[in-house]
């Protein structure tokens, strides 16, 4: 991997932490993680009627923005779902553990791509670290029965989920090769947006959006470009090297967390979440040289 695509790599992972803290904060996290999408949509409405103007999309690019919104949307359904059926601390490291075990994989036989053994070095560790940083002190107990965890249906939505981490990391490899990606990011967020809509205001209700809305206006908005330009950084560092490579790094974004925690929300840092944290980025470091 090129200093470019790794710098790119660092800034969303950065980028990401941050507006996932201001979800952390949120009123309610699925009203908030679903108001930042149509923050998106107003915001960079102008950008994307240019782009359109200017460039258009091939018509096999409109099939990739429709395969990818509705993979965010069973993508958000299935990640709130594990949340609510299991601890955070459970499904967490499950949902973004399995999409680097995974993706790795299908990049090699479906997209022919390549990886050196000091790659596939980095994206074990990060696997690790990801599990050593929300399993600490539970790994021997989970391991005694690990079929047990199977048992739990928010462990089941939490493998849905990296499935589905899996399914658009590899889609939007391709996508990005008919769209630009600031547009195929914009036409994303609306696509989600609009798919997402009819779940948020069923389950919560027109008065708890505007609640929250009125409440976080500006955390939103901020959430908002944070998200977007975090994802245009990952699609941009896609065109540019192997989604064997970047999906795995991407996961530099949990180290940037675990400092955010421990600076802005005064969290105390384990011994697991630093192991953790120091495994992931020998990971990425690995992926660099890989």
């Amino acid at each position: 991997m090129t200093w470019l695509p790794l710098s790119l790599i660092l800034l969303s992972g950065l980028a990401h932490a941050l507006w996932n803290l201001l979800l952390k904060r949120s009123r309610n996290q699925e009203i908030f993680a679903w108001l930042l999408l149509v923050a998106q949509v107003v915001l960079f409405a102008p950008l994307a009627v240019f782009l359109l103007s200017t460039g258009g999309i091939q018509n096999q690019g409109w099939w990739f923005i429709l395969g990818t919104s509705l993979i965010h949307v069973l993508y958000f359904l299935f990640l709130s779902r594990s949340y609510i059926y299991t601890d955070l601390s459970l499904a967490y490291p499950i949902a973004r553990g399995i999409g680097p075990a995974l993706i790795p994989i299908v990049g090699v036989s479906v997209l022919d791509e390549k990886i050196t053994l000091l790659a596939v070095l980095g994206i074990m560790a990060i696997i690790g670290g990801i599990f050593i940083a929300y399993w600490w002190g539970q790994i021997l107990i989970i391991a005694r029965d690990p079929l047990k965890l199977l048992k739990d249906p928010g462990v089941k939505y939490a493998l849905l989920t990296g499935i589905t981490i899996t399914a658009y990391s590899v889609w939007d490899k391709i996508g990005i090769s008919y769209v630009a990606p600031m547009l195929y990011m914009y036409l994303l967020s609306l696509g989600a947006a609009l798919g997402l809509a009819p779940y948020i205001l069923f389950r919560h209700r027109y008065k708890a959006v505007k609640e929250e809305l009125q409440f976080n206006a500006v955390k939103v908005f901020g959430a908002g470009i944070l998200a977007f330009f975090a994802y245009v950084a990952v699609l941009e560092a896609l065109r540019r090297s192997n989604v064997s490579y970047v999906a795995p790094a991407r996961e530099i974004g949990i180290v940037f967390s675990v400092l955010l925690s421990a600076i802005v929300l005064k969290e105390s840092l384990s011994v697991g979440r630093i192991i953790g944290a120091v495994a992931i980025t020998l990971g990425v470091f690995l992926i660099a040289l890989g």
